[in-house]
């Protein structure tokens, strides 16, 4: 990844019950210049209060670590199978390791799993520059070489009723606030929450600034950058968490854009509910899913 931008990575919440403008994505810059990114939060609220345990999150996993650095996110959504953002596989050395007959090592609640398949969505076309545009699907599910255990499985949304939902993000790694944006690497993991603010083919997130529209803003509001692709957006709902999107960049390039990671950020996820039918099919039948690098691909 000498001379690609690194992506986004966040973390997960396992399923279990809890009280026309360009686009670009989290690479935004790249690793010579600026440093991976984790949450970005309210400038009025502290950094001790958006900490979390990992021990808490044991089915999101980095796909690729550089000392204290990780680098996209994927979330275990089957036994034998992880959702992430397709521009995630070469972003790190997932798709490169499969395309040479070697499974591909990550760490999972701790313990060493393989990832021996990737399963590229049919409507991605590869082309990382465009991953934003409305005709690419940036999402990828990898197929695990042994299965891991069901209670770190976090269940797919099956709903359509996402709009104006609060949803759940988290990452680790560099951290900042809105005023500012990024700034330092402790490696503390962190969540946020953010309200979507638009919902058709993927799920939209703006960072708001409290100092303006405080009605709009929750408690804990910010949103992902750097390093964070892939990570999940997750939706409470009958006391329930259910992975709801998948992370896969922030909008730029627009006039009066803030910058990234400052208030005003609109960031864009994969909506996990328009995709119910490719990952069932998927999981259900590996063999017949398109966009296949496997440890049999030539």
């Amino acid at each position: 990844m000498t001379n690609s931008c690194l992506m986004y990575s966040i973390k997960k919440i396992r399923s279990k019950k809890v009280p026309g403008a360009p686009e670009i994505c989290f690479v935004l810059l790249c690793l010579a210049f600026a440093p991976v990114n984790a949450i970005v939060i309210r400038h009025d609220t502290g950094y001790t209060r958006y900490l979390a345990s990992e021990a808490d999150y044991p089915g999101v996993f980095p796909l690729a670590q550089q000392g204290r650095r990780k680098v996209c996110v994927a979330t275990v959504v089957a036994p034998q199978w992880a959702l992430t953002a397709a521009h995630c596989a070469s972003e790190t050395g997932l798709q490169a390791t499969l395309t040479e007959g070697r499974p591909y090592a990550v760490q999972i609640a701790r313990q060493t799993h393989y990832i021996d398949a990737l399963h590229l969505h049919p409507g991605w076309t590869g082309e990382l520059s465009e991953h934003l545009h409305p005709r690419q699907v940036d999402l990828a599910l990898l197929r695990l070489s042994a299965p891991v255990s069901a209670d770190v499985v976090l269940e797919l949304y099956r709903g359509e009723d996402e709009l104006r939902q609060a949803m759940t993000f988290l990452g680790w790694g560099y951290t900042g606030i809105g005023t500012t944006g990024m700034s330092v690497d402790d490696g503390q993991l962190r969540f946020a929450q953010n309200t979507v603010v638009r919902a058709d083919e993927r799920l939209r997130f703006e960072f708001n600034d409290p100092r303006v529209n405080n009605s709009e803003v929750e408690e804990f509001e910010g949103i992902p950058a750097l390093g964070d692709s892939g990570g999940p957006a997750l939706l409470t709902q009958n006391e329930t968490m259910w992975l709801a999107g998948i992370a896969v960049g922030e909008l730029t390039g627009e006039a009066g854009s803030p910058g990234p990671g400052r208030y005003g950020a609109v960031v864009v996820y994969e909506r996990v509910s328009q995709h119910l039918a490719w990952i069932d099919a998927v999981i259900k039948d590996a063999h017949k899913g398109e966009g296949v690098v496997s440890l049999s691909a030539n």
